[in-house]
């Protein structure tokens, strides 16, 4: 890895607890490895890192707060309240809560630093109690300032986050809610994947962590070795985008079945207007008033958690407006109280219940008071959590619980796999015109290797009965027609034979409408009845293409697999040839120029009859409509699913939702809705079939 990626670029290696460990006769290993690099971290200096948080386990959280601030407001170490319960709320987490529900859990950390600072090396007095600072020790925070303001030390006195601890003062830190921590680089938990479906299957809480912590939505995400797809499945959910490669057929249909039938949660976008709204309820601010455009780079809404430290208090000046404010309705209140009580009280010596031997003017008196401090506090809290750092948890952006979201819309591309070229002892290529027999030499080439599987498979039209069986396919000497082919037209026994040329297009590439036609005019002159294409993929153009004078044209498509032929059995009996035909449509025309686009099925050559013949809509399974091309790329404007038995009973069981049956109506349907005239003068049509078949054809309006 240091090889490929840098050795400078290594940032940590990550270990990740596995479900169970296999008995080795010296050690079990019980962890799996993750090694994380970045792309340029000496040259740019900066690594893409989304901090990612986990929630404690409950009975955890005392380790890190171990101490009880009670509705009372008395503060109380944890244990010290199980002396005095006789309940081990360590180990039960539960009955603390069910005991304790507005308790808060709060932690004492030190306020004092090494150093010596004007400003902050002086001893502090709070409450009438002096605390010392030691000889090259300062605060934190400040003591005095030159200017008359409020210093930090005090700030932090009035926002009561102060803890007089022997001779020492600490900061209250209150828990978090949920109270979380950092991850490291130990990873537990996980366990492997569940519902396995795929021998080497990763956790996807595995992957999520990964991609969260290093990407952003939008971000691509490569995963070289696809397995069942884990890392598409979890990048599509959290709007990554992705590729997946794997040589294995098995793997991809597993890949490509997991991920078009999944369902996936709705995140709220920020760069939408519901987004705004709810930034602005969550941050109390008013809501943006900038555009939105839906843009997914702009990430989603994410819960976060308030994580206040001395810092932020003892900065916040609105505490001191929000002190004098209320000193100014609790102190009239104090002396009163003092007065019908006959005390001296400073305001943290008053007692949170009153005396029942107190008179009702003083219960009074002291229940206002009481009030007031309580408003008070809550009121401070609240300008601290306003104004303190936010930990966003990107694991955890609000959902629009009202809305189902499905995979978009993806590729599968298939290549032939490399050819490597062999070597000798002395590590020199191998001529392999001089060795013909080697086992290394190429054994056939891809022609060759089509020709042979067209002659066993034949070509599948739109019904199982209209196949071509070819009696014989012999190779051509031709620039484009690289066979002949015959079959028998219409019944076997009194049937005509008609002889076919054949056309192979590229192993990577599109046949071009050129290409059909001069191989078309090949055929013409070499007196064939009819012209068979076989290509992995035709140019839009070459769809509109079927007939050259008396020449038909028929366009198979071959099946992806023919790409790893030499791992491929030729049986026979798979659909690797495949003509579906071309769509057969009706425009109708609307009111103030508007147009309907209907399908009324698919045209498909029938080799028993040698006519054209129009199927019903029954056939396809789906379709699309491009109600402007652009003659470059095509654009799904409108998608329509027709189908067989009951699609949307299968559709509403696949999203495990019901789905609004007036909505439904309106895809469910040979008939388009309603668009305007195209600018470009074309429309494009899709179709689908039930084997997923595709064709395309353009028509002129």
């Amino acid at each position: 890895m240091d090889e490929a990626f840098g050795e400078d670029n290594f940032i940590t290696e990550i270990l990740v607890k596995k479900k169970g460990s296999q008995k080795s006769g010296t050690l079990e290993a019980v962890n799996d490895f993750i090694l994380w690099y970045a792309k340029s971290k000496k040259t740019s200096g900066v690594v893409k890192v989304r901090p990612l948080y986990e929630v404690r386990v409950a009975e955890e959280i005392f380790d890190d707060f171990p101490v009880v601030e009670l509705d009372t407001g008395e503060r109380v170490r944890i244990a010290d309240l199980e002396d005095r319960d006789g309940v081990g709320y360590r180990k039960n987490y539960a009955a603390f809560v069910s005991k304790y529900p507005d308790a808060r859990l709060l932690a004492l950390n030190p306020l004092k630093s090494g150093g010596h600072r004007r400003k902050q090396s002086l001893d502090f007095e709070f409450r009438k109690r002096l605390f010392p600072i030691e000889t090259n020790q300062c605060w934190k925070h400040t003591v005095v300032e030159d200017d008359g303001s409020t210093p930090g030390m005090v700030r932090l006195g009035f926002a009561d986050r102060l803890f007089a601890l022997n001779k020492d003062l600490r900061f209250i830190r209150y828990s978090p809610t949920p109270s979380i921590r950092a991850i490291s680089n130990w990873w537990d938990g996980f366990g492997g994947a569940p519902n396995q479906v795929y021998v080497v299957q990763t956790n996807e809480r595995v992957v999520e962590r990964c991609l969260l912590m290093a990407t952003d939505p939008g971000d691509l995400v490569l995963d070289p070795t696809c397995g069942s797809g884990t890392t598409a499945y979890v990048a599509e959910q959290w709007g990554r985008r992705w590729i997946t490669i794997d040589t294995s057929r098995v793997a991809l249909a597993l890949a490509r079945a997991r991920v078009m039938g999944a369902r996936y949660p709705y995140y709220l976008l920020a760069d939408s207007r519901e987004g705004q709204m709810k930034e602005a309820e969550v941050t109390r601010t008013a809501p943006s008033s900038q555009p939105t455009h839906g843009s997914i780079r702009q990430g989603f809404v994410y819960q976060r958690v308030s994580n206040a430290t001395s810092a932020d208090i003892a900065n916040n000046v609105e505490i001191d407006v929000i002190w004098e404010k209320w000193q100014a309705v609790l102190e009239p209140l104090r002396e009163k109280l003092d007065s019908a009580l006959k005390k001296s009280w400073e305001e943290w010596e008053i007692p949170r219940e009153a005396d029942a031997k107190w008179s009702e003017a003083a219960k009074k008196l002291h229940a206002q008071w009481w009030e007031a401090r309580i408003a008070r506090q809550k009121e401070i809290d609240a300008s601290i959590a306003a104004k303190a750092e936010f930990e966003f948890l990107y694991d955890k952006p609000y959902e629009e619980r009202k809305k189902v979201r499905v995979a978009g819309p993806f590729t599968v591309e298939s290549l032939s796999p490399h050819r490597v070229l062999g070597v000798d002892e002395d590590d020199e290529l191998i001529d392999s015109a001089k060795q013909p027999g080697a086992d290394y030499a190429s054994r056939q080439s891809f022609p060759q290797m089509i020709i042979e599987n067209l002659k066993t498979s034949g070509v599948q039209q739109a019904h199982k009965e209209d196949r071509i069986v070819f009696t014989s396919l012999t190779p051509w000497p031709g620039e484009l027609v690289c066979a002949e082919g015959r079959y028998v037209e219409g019944h076997a026994e009194s049937g005509a034979e008609k002889r076919a040329a054949i056309f192979i297009g590229p192993e990577f590439g599109t046949v071009t409408r050129p290409d059909l036609v001069a191989a078309a005019r090949e055929a013409g002159d070499a007196d064939f009845d009819v012209l068979i294409a076989c290509a992995f993929n035709y140019e839009a153009h070459a769809t509109e293409f079927s007939k050259l004078g008396r020449i038909p044209v028929l366009k198979a498509r071959m099946n992806a697999d023919l790409h790893m032929a030499d791992d491929l059995k030729n049986t026979g009996k798979g659909n690797l040839f495949v003509i579906f035909g071309e769509p057969d449509i009706t425009v109708l025309d609307e009111r103030d120029g508007k147009l309907r686009v209907k399908v009324n099925g698919v045209d498909v050559f029938h080799p028993q009859t040698g006519e054209v013949r129009s199927d019903g809509p029954e056939g396809i399974a789906c379709w699309f409509l491009d109600t402007d091309y652009n003659e470059e790329s095509f654009f799904v404007r409108h998608a329509y699913f027709l189908g067989a038995n009951d699609p949307y009973s299968a559709l509403r069981t696949t999203l495990k939702a019901e789905i609004d049956p007036e909505a439904w109506a309106t895809l469910n349907s040979d008939t388009s809705r309603v668009f305007d005239k195209p600018k470009s003068g074309r429309i494009a049509v899709k179709v689908i079939n039930h084997l997923g078949d595709e064709v395309m054809k353009v028509f002129r309006i």
